[in-house]
């Protein structure tokens, strides 16, 4: 067997190698991409919202109560109250800035419908505008400029987006958004005050509130970092210093009005 056969021999060999290799390639199962972004940024900020305040207000309520009074039937009794009072109240300015959001958008989108309607000339140089900050010449941007002039709602909302950033608020997210943070406050002020339920004496139940709510703020802390994207232990260790810190102050105060 010649050298020439040998090296046809190994060219085949390779040529097969290949095709079986592309061949085992195209008959892989191929696994998507998929791409993971949080979306639930809203949400998030109501219930820290609503959490946050309900650790430490009733906290603050209760454990200056606690220098005032022994039996906890009161502070428990006055605890209870606030919780319910701050809940309305959160939610209902939760709400209510959600609906300033909505009136905002739908004035700031009339706004640009009529502009867009009356002077297209000037709201097409501020498109041209906005392309250019990103890079786009004037040869790129013009087309895009011409195709929006054609769409006046689609135009409206590029000018929503790009010159004013603002995002059209989702359908009953005013509602939602006030649920929200009145739920996680209730869920919050019933932390601290859980101690007050079970101890007959204020100062043992005082004892247990602290160290309830610091956990509470630590997992808290934690858990919203996970969601958030961000570092859970560093978000931890942030919500508990920020949350202990406004509660001793608020304790503090309340103590010292109550003398």
């Amino acid at each position: 067997m010649g050298p020439g056969f040998k090296h046809l021999s190994i060219s085949v060999i390779l040529n097969e190698s290949r095709n079986s290799s592309n061949l085992n390639e195209r008959n892989m199962p191929q696994t998507p991409h998929i791409e993971k972004h949080f979306t639930s940024g809203e949400i998030v900020r109501d219930i820290v919202i609503g959490m946050a305040d309900g650790l430490t207000v009733p906290f603050a309520l209760a454990a200056g109560l606690s220098g005032a009074v022994v039996s906890t039937s009161i502070i428990v009794t006055a605890g209870l109250a606030e919780i319910v009072a701050g809940s309305i109240a959160m939610g209902l300015g939760g709400y209510l800035a959600g609906r300033s959001d909505v009136e905002h958008y739908d004035s700031e989108y009339d706004r640009e419908i009529f502009e867009i309607d009356k002077m297209l000339d000037h709201e097409k140089d501020e498109v041209m505008d906005i392309l250019r900050e990103y890079g786009l010449t004037v040869e790129e941007s013009m087309p895009i400029v011409e195709s929006l002039a054609k769409r006046p709602k689609d135009f409206a909302d590029f000018m929503m987006r790009f010159e004013l950033g603002l995002e059209r608020p989702k359908p009953g997210r005013a509602l939602k958004g006030g649920a929200t943070i009145g739920g996680a406050y209730i869920a919050g002020g019933l932390i601290p005050l859980a101690p007050y339920m079970l101890f007959a004496e204020a100062h043992d139940a005082l004892r247990w509130s602290v160290a309830i709510t610091v956990v509470a703020l630590f997992v808290f802390g934690f858990v919203k970092g996970k969601f958030t994207g961000s570092k859970p232990l560093k978000s931890a260790f942030q919500t508990c210093l920020i949350g202990s810190v406004a509660a001793a102050v608020a304790f503090g105060i309340a103590r010292l009005i109550g003398g």
